[in-house]
């Protein structure tokens, strides 16, 4: 750690026209008496929880063995670089076992119960939205939630009940769902806009002018690079970088897109090409907990009933049909590529966590990552054995590296709930659940 002369806020902020843009974490934020004493700084804890749908094939999923001499499975292989940041949850059941709508809308609220119709709107407040509550007082956004497939907000999609249930896994209240953002550009915006005093015209036309959000403070940035020590140019220089290339990816996905006639006006949307438009949406939520702009993120990789296919790793079929196998060994395997296709995504976008010097460790080692589904089998439409990990450092409270498994009646609830300990939130209760799990001491079971 370098110490300079020039001490900076940790929420500093570079402002320009329509732009307010946060900075990663710099020596310069660290205090001198701090540095000095070579004791090192509270870490920022952040959470992101990362859905994924249509259940899972478990006969691919979960490791035979329990505690800490379990073999990963096919589908959890690719993160076997992660292993010591790696917790694997067996047995848990959702708390709202109600098909499709059950397992997206408990899988971060644990509510025993939905709604009764395609109007009646009823969960718990989730998780992500207790802890943006809080740790949103000192960030820019209080939490951000993102996704690939595109939000509807009406209509029954599974089991006549509404679409809230199956598109999101956010809810503020127990009446208020939160649509999640598939659009790459209106999340960069929102991450770098300054959306409360700039007229939505002065974006606009930087863009159709092809300037970058970097150009409205190429001034105020040299003059802090001229403040501070070797280190911090360094790391300002590997961030601006990234934000150009996520804004320049995102013109560029725009104009492919415009290439096609259109007969309707309509705002630009997100790349046609799966790896691009998620690629992209990590990037972004790297790029808005790594400047401290939220802690809190939800990402969904694709709805509940997605058909979309994955011919690029051997399944031409719709997803949500094949995940209904009916145990057909073919079929199962068929799902599995789909499955670990996600898992190997992640772990791309873990790598990058890993390489970002976050204070004294780095961004992974300060994260709790829920990353699952809320259905097991989706066949039966099992809300059993769910299949979760928790991944990351938590900021020294996770201990990695185990695959425990609780009694089949233990609800998802339950972890929540003690996630919420290790992110200093305790609850007393959370859905259907005033329980905690015991996985610090856990290890053989």
């Amino acid at each position: 750690m370098t110490i300079t002369k020039k001490s900076l806020p940790r929420r500093t902020v570079l402002r320009g026209l329509g732009v307010t843009m946060g900075l990663p974490l710099l020596d310069a934020m660290v205090p001198a008496v701090t540095a000095l004493a070579k004791t090192p700084a509270k870490p920022i804890h952040r959470f992101q929880a990362i859905y994924v749908p249509n259940g899972m094939a478990m006969p691919y999923w979960t490791p035979e063995a329990v505690g800490n001499r379990f073999d990963l499975s096919p589908i959890l292989a690719p993160l076997d670089r992660f292993r010591d940041q790696l917790l694997v949850i067996s047995g848990l059941r959702s708390s709202w076992n109600y098909v499709h709508a059950g397992a997206s809308g408990s899988f971060l609220t644990g509510t025993p119960r939905g709604g009764e119709n395609e109007t009646d709107v009823l969960a718990s407040t989730s998780v992500d939205q207790i802890l943006a509550r809080e740790l949103g007082k000192t960030t820019q956004l209080g939490s951000l939630e993102v996704a690939i497939d595109k939000f509807a907000n009406a209509g029954q999609c599974t089991a006549g009940l509404s679409c809230a249930y199956t598109q999101t896994i956010s809810w503020r209240t127990p009446t208020t769902p939160l649509p999640m953002e598939n659009n790459p550009r209106a999340v960069f915006e929102r991450l770098f806009g300054d959306s409360g005093s700039a007229d939505p015209a002065v974006r606009r036309e930087r863009r159709q002018e092809k300037q970058s959000i970097l150009d409205s403070v190429t001034d105020k940035l040299t003059d802090l690079k001229i403040a501070v020590g070797t280190g911090d140019r360094a790391r300002l220089d590997e961030y601006t970088e990234a934000v150009r290339d996520v804004e320049r990816r995102i013109a560029l996905a725009e104009a492919q897109r415009d290439i096609e006639p259109s007969f309707t006006e309509q705002p630009s949307g997100p790349p046609r090409v799966f790896e691009e438009h998620l690629q992209l949406m990590f990037d972004l939520q790297f790029l808005a907990l790594q400047a401290d702009l939220t802690r809190v993120v939800t990402f969904m990789m694709g709805r509940e009933q997605s058909t979309r296919p994955f011919p690029q790793v051997g399944v031409p079929d719709a997803h949500h049909p094949l995940s209904h196998h009916e145990n057909i060994p073919a079929r199962v395997a068929l799902m599995s590529k789909i499955n670990t296709y996600h898992v190997e995504l992640t772990a791309g976008y873990l790598d990058r966590l890993r390489a970002a010097q976050d204070g004294d460790g780095t961004m992974l080692d300060h994260m709790t990552i829920l990353y699952g589904a809320g259905i097991s089998n989706s066949t039966s439409h099992s809300g059993t054995n769910l299949p979760l990990l928790v991944l990351g450092g938590g900021a020294g409270t996770i201990k990695g590296g185990r695959h425990l498994r609780f009694p089949a009646d233990t609800s998802n609830a339950d972890l929540l709930m003690t996630l919420m300990d290790k992110l200093d939130m305790p609850l007393d209760r959370l859905g259907d659940s005033t329980n905690k799990l015991p996985i610090d001491t856990l290890s053989e079971v």
